[in-house]
């Protein structure tokens, strides 16, 4: 009988050892593939040459960005998807770098800011920038899209005046024919968590009224719920105005405790 238990143990030991790198395996390519199959990846990153390797939950990203806001982007994603114990960020920035709170920087701030929210139009938004002051030019489908784009391009560090020289369009709607806000909505729905948490993490990093807050971010089928804490009210209410304005974000339930 204790020989028998004896083998038995040795078989259960074994099956064990095997099983295990089988399963980590398994999972460090499920992060690998959802990475490269993710929303983050597929649009923000798509111009970017980034591999992934993950080996037990440790992610190293490796490659070349745009810049810098891709490379804290793509750390962002992957930290947020299951399994994943701990990033190496490697990434390199394309070309030179610009110096910190130089007008290059600003700019770049700036657009990055913009680029996450679904009521402005950061493609459309010329970004300029001298000594602190930015001016916007392009165009706003409407007065409330112009002036959206102004606070929050006035809540971007190193920001100090914000000129709108943005022409609102008076088109009107063909029959038919929808409206940006209802398009974004559309493509909001093929959007991974993954990415939902990616970008709000993100938004509330480059927002300076928000990025020092301590927040944790959860996504489940487009509903973000915030945890954390907050130094007043008005800090709690304007984290759930920004990240409600995050492509993906269906909903907003914050949590978060104030001091």
């Amino acid at each position: 009988m204790t020989t028998s238990r004896l083998a038995m143990t040795a078989i259960l030991a074994s099956l064990l050892f095997v099983s295990a790198p089988v399963f980590a395996s398994g999972t460090d390519d499920s992060i690998e593939a959802s990475a490269k199959q993710s929303y983050v990846f597929k649009t923000y990153l798509k111009g970017d040459d980034i591999t992934i390797q993950s080996r037990e939950g440790v992610v190293t990203l490796a490659g070349t960005v745009a810049e810098e806001s891709h490379k804290s982007l793509a750390q962002e994603y992957v930290a947020s998807l299951p399994g994943v114990k701990s990033v190496d960020n490697n990434l390199k920035e394309k070309g030179e770098i610009p110096a910190e709170h130089s007008d290059a920087w600003l700019i770049a701030k700036v657009k990055a800011t913009l680029f996450f929210h679904r009521n402005v139009k950061a493609t459309k938004t010329e970004v300029l920038a001298k000594n602190g002051t930015v001016t916007l030019r392009g165009k706003a489908s409407s007065m409330a899209q112009k002036d959206l784009t102004t606070e929050y391009a006035k809540d971007v560090e190193g920001v100090k005046i914000v000129k709108n020289e943005m022409k609102t369009s008076k088109a009107v709607l063909k029959p038919g024919e929808t409206t940006m806000g209802e398009k974004m909505d559309a493509v909001s729905e093929t959007i991974d968590d993954a990415s939902v948490t990616a970008l709000v993490r993100s938004t509330l990093l480059y927002h300076r009224s928000t990025s020092a807050l301590k927040t944790t971010v959860e996504t489940k089928d487009g509903v973000v719920s915030l945890g954390g804490t907050a130094k007043n009210a008005a800090e709690k209410d304007l984290a759930t105005k920004l990240v409600s304005d995050v492509y993906g974000v269906n909903k907003v339930i914050n949590n978060m405790t104030v001091k």
